[in-house]
């Protein structure tokens, strides 16, 4: 078992590397962050988008997945390796064909995901009573209220929402990484 010095210098792994390349890390961040900011200026544009890559993603595995099965043909699972490509192709063929419908599935899926785990938080918290709770409540509110705005525009939110949330992801990925490499700049000057 590890000892508690180990545990503690593990977060210092690599270190030395960061301190030399802090810059390529604070400008791939900014990198990340502008191209988040144009990410969410065209949230339509990228939900459509990202709904035609995963279709296409689909009917790839589905074509080796139906080669897997003809190669193995004499294999028991023949059948199920060429239904599961089948799926695969059927869903990636919708998916391609109807990129706006497929959104606003996936949309509604997130709403209703958002709604029932932010429930689920909250009851949670106030079920078990811990330190900081309040987080978990703060956490569950969110969810829940931003479960509810999606799902009252819905489906118009669907041609948003995925290329929203894509373009924050990538917003706040690359203000974590710009804050990583000033704090590594700090550790260089040391």
């Amino acid at each position: 078992m590890p000892s508690d010095r180990e545990f503690i210098s593990l977060h210092l792994v690599g270190t030395g590397d960061l301190r030399k390349r802090w810059r390529s890390v604070l400008w791939f961040g900014a990198l990340l962050v502008v191209l988040g900011v144009i990410a969410t200026s065209a949230a339509p544009f990228l939900t459509l988008a990202s709904m035609v890559l995963i279709g296409g993603l689909l009917m790839v595995v589905g074509i080796l997945q139906g080669i897997h099965a003809f190669a193995y043909r004499r294999w028991g699972g023949f059948f199920v390796d060429l239904l599961a490509s089948v799926l695969y192709l059927a869903l990636g063929f919708l998916m391609i064909a109807n990129p706006g419908a497929t959104a606003e599935a996936l949309t509604l899926l997130i709403a209703l995901f958002l709604i029932f785990g932010g429930i689920f938080r909250i009851v949670i918290a106030s079920m078990i009573r811990f330190h900081n709770a309040a987080w978990l409540v703060l956490h569950g509110a969110i969810n829940l209220l931003l479960g509810i705005l999606i799902w009252q525009q819905w489906p118009m939110s669907g041609h948003v929402i995925i290329g929203l949330f894509l373009g924050i992801d990538l917003i706040f990925n690359g203000l974590s990484l710009v804050m990583l490499g000033l704090a590594a700049k700090k550790l260089h000057s040391d």
